[in-house]
């Protein structure tokens, strides 16, 4: 009977044993083969977080009048760029860069012409890529002075020389290929351009990719494009009225609607003047940055806020983590500068204008400080470059 009780032990004792260690074996073979859920939530947690970040600047309206494209011609070509000798090395230091170039430059095969109907050179062109302009705007109110050969023409040398164009195209194809700029560091930018009009002149029946005109229903469409196709989308914006230093209501309205649409910054032309700076919330939440008219870069007008423009620069951060990725504009800077010229009109020339004298500019000083407090007004942390 002792003998029989002894041996149930033993069997139950062992039958423990076999349970407890084809539970270890199951274990191991869980943990191996399939991570618990713990497990799975710290391998998600522990996902690198990446961080890229660009610079992108922009530069103000080259209305390029005779008296420019005379001072710039030796010995029978055109040198543009001694006037921008002492610009180009804040040009140099941004990732992408810029710039709304407002006469098409059809070349001398068309006649070069000035104000109010303007063809300008071939080497215009040229001495943007020189300096390191990345993109040009050429949707504008002189899109079409000279007819679709001058911009076809104009096209045919951005070409050449690699230049991204923007706003106006040679074909309806080549305006449904997005303009994209692909970054070394990883982001890339969509660049989406149009203007109020064409100064009365007509587009072309059936030709509307000759230059787009400012078009809600397309901008939002466009804008819906750029979001599956870029990581930022930068809109220009031919608006406004000229020589006013303010925004108006409808330059507001239209800005709020980019920004509703998704739009990281808005970069506006026209004005001739410069106006603020400004960060517009849009309807998510988002924020965009806008510059509601950044002057003239580079003409032959002569009042004193006509010849001054700037740089613009905001910095492009992009942070990955996991599947999600985040875009964050931040850090804009400014750096205020002035087309100097003999009254003889020659010698133009690009200044920053933190270096100008007061042989240069009378009270050189107090304007820099105004032009400071304009920009500045509804973006107090803008960082004014002046090294």
């Amino acid at each position: 009977m002792h003998k029989l009780r002894f041996g149930r032990l033993i069997l139950v004792f062992i039958t423990i044993l076999i349970l407890s260690a084809c539970g270890e074996v199951s274990d191991v073979i869980s943990t191996a083969g399939n991570p618990t859920l713990k497990e799975l939530s710290l391998q998600e947690k522990e996902q690198p977080i990446i961080t890229k970040e660009i610079s992108l600047s922009a530069i103000g309206d080259l209305l390029i009048h005779s008296p420019v494209y005379l001072d710039a011609k030796v010995d029978g070509e055109y040198n543009f760029l001694p006037m921008f000798e002492q610009v180009a090395p804040f040009l140099e230091r941004p990732t992408v860069s810029i710039a709304n170039q407002e006469t098409m430059i059809g070349g001398e095969e068309f006649g070069l012409s000035t104000y109010p109907s303007f063809n300008s050179p071939y080497e215009v062109g040229d001495a943007l890529k020189n300096i390191g302009i990345d993109v040009v705007s050429i949707a504008n109110n002189h899109t079409l002075d000279r007819g679709e050969a001058v911009i076809q023409s104009a096209i045919s040398h951005w070409e050449t020389i690699d230049m991204m164009y923007t706003g106006s195209y040679k074909d309806e194809i080549d305006r449904e290929n997005l303009r994209v700029y692909e970054t070394p560091e990883g982001i890339s930018i969509a660049f989406l351009s149009y203007t109020y009009g064409t100064n009365g002149i007509p587009v072309p029946e059936g030709k509307d990719y000759l230059v787009n005109l400012i078009d809600r229903e397309l901008i939002a469409s466009e804008i819906a494009k750029a979001k599956k196709d870029s990581d930022v989308i930068a809109l220009s914006l031919h608006f406004g009225n000229e020589y006013e230093r303010m925004p108006n209501e409808a330059q507001k309205e239209l800005v709020q609607f980019a920004a509703d649409q998704g739009a990281h910054i808005v970069i506006g032309h026209h004005p001739h003047v410069l106006q603020p700076v400004e960060w517009v919330t849009g309807k998510d939440g988002n924020k965009t940055f806008v510059a509601y008219s950044l002057g003239n870069f580079l003409s032959n007008q002569q009042e004193l806020y006509q010849r001054i423009g700037g740089i613009l620069t905001v910095k492009i951060k992009k942070t990955v983590e996991g599947e999600k990725d985040t875009i964050e504009l931040h850090s804009p800077e400014f750096m205020p500068t002035y087309v100097k010229f003999r009254s003889d009109w020659a010698d133009y020339e690009v200044i920053p204008m933190f270096q100008l004298t007061d042989q240069d500019l009378a009270g050189a000083s107090g304007q820099y400080e105004e032009i400071k407090a304009h920009m500045s007004q509804w973006v107090t942390e803008l960082e004014f470059m002046e090294e």
